[in-house]
């Protein structure tokens, strides 16, 4: 059976089928993908009012593709107080923002207390705000750092008011292009073994992958595989999100960029190889809003959100930094041809605008 074969027919697609999506012209690609998408959405595209904090940028760790933490090409350290970041949730707050998004680099001098502790004071401050908080590569740190278990970690953040996992740190699985971009951060069996853990409590994160950089693409298809196998024991992740490599002020010295038209075909087979994964995210923040609003007719279901501030993907070139006023972000979905629908963080619709 051929590949048009295998999509026509809906069979679920291995590795040797998922390759040949790419050998395929981006419009047939593009049908297949957004028929796939129409069957479960229609034309609906969803997103939240989210605010992202990144409270620290000091890290222990050294990634050749990360701008944000502190380093030579960056050296401007800071840390937030708990004071600091609750000032800017109440703020949040008063906007209309649903979810807290906190993301942080690996800070080895601000102490577990400061991680949950401002979580426990959010939760308690604003009860109706979703705590999405801590990368699987975050909680390793931490776990290493402090002497805990992964169990124990999650634990302790359930217990501090977390309610979901960011998908952050999983950069791509393949060990050997993990040893050049970012040796010694969490390994790819250590993640998805947290995020496993995490989905045996009952509770869901999302998936990322950052392509673009050194990677080849059967690492990119092997990483989607090795996502849908976890899926498939575990249902606990709600969405996938393909990041473009930002290439400003850090170490890979990557010359040749992914091509709108690569990113518009990992968005596509992203949605045919994950049939378990719901949502596919085309996260401006890192593809640009005009190349995420082509992506939802890829397969693209989500666009993330407003965000309103945003420090990780900015440092290295993306346009992200000030978020998107709502009413800019519904008009362009809108006059892209699809219906915004604003959704809580676990995809509960909220409003169709």
């Amino acid at each position: 059976m051929d590949i048009i074969e295998k999509l026509e027919s809906g069979e679920r697609l291995e590795f040797e089928d998922s390759i040949k999506l790419y050998e395929l012209d981006i419009f047939t690609l593009g049908k297949y993908a957004f028929k796939k998408r129409e069957k479960l959405y229609g034309k609906k595209s969803f997103f939240n009012i989210n605010r992202h904090i990144n409270p620290t940028n000091i890290c222990k760790d050294i990634c050749k593709f990360c701008a944000f933490s502190a380093n030579r090409k960056n050296p401007n350290p800071y840390t937030m107080s708990h004071e600091e970041i609750l000032s800017i949730v109440e703020e949040a707050s008063k906007r209309g923002v649903k979810e807290v998004h906190i993301v942080s680099a690996h800070n080895d001098k601000a102490g577990l207390e400061w991680y949950m502790g401002i979580f426990k004071k959010i939760k308690a401050n604003f009860p109706h705000i979703h705590v999405k908080a801590l990368t699987a590569a975050e909680i390793n740190f931490l776990a290493k750092e402090y002497g805990y278990t992964y169990e124990e970690m999650i634990d302790m953040m359930i217990e501090n008011g977390v309610d979901s996992m960011p998908g952050g740190g999983a950069e791509i699985f393949d060990e050997e292009v993990r040893s050049y971009i970012c040796k010694g951060k969490v390994s790819s069996d250590e993640w998805l073994e947290i995020h496993r853990l995490w989905h045996q409590r009952g509770r869901k994160s999302n998936a990322t992958m950052l392509f673009g950089h050194v990677e080849k693409r059967e690492h990119r298809v092997e990483h989607m595989l090795r996502l849908r196998n976890l899926q498939d024991k575990t249902g606990g992740f709600n969405c996938f999100i393909p990041l473009i490599y930002q290439r400003e002020n850090n170490y890979l010295n990557v010359k040749d960029f992914v091509t709108g038209q690569e990113y518009l075909k990992t968005i596509a087979i992203s949605r045919l190889i994950l049939d378990n994964i719901p949502h596919i995210k085309a996260y401006w923040a890192t593809s640009t809003i005009n190349l995420a609003l082509i992506a939802q007719e890829f397969g693209a279901d989500d666009l993330d959100g407003t965000i309103e501030r945003e420090a990780i993907q900015s440092a290295a070139g993306a346009s992200s930094r000030y978020g998107m006023p709502l009413e800019e972000f519904v008009y362009l979905i809108k006059d892209s041809g699809f219906i915004p629908v604003e959704r809580d963080s676990l995809y509960n619709e909220l409003k169709v605008w």
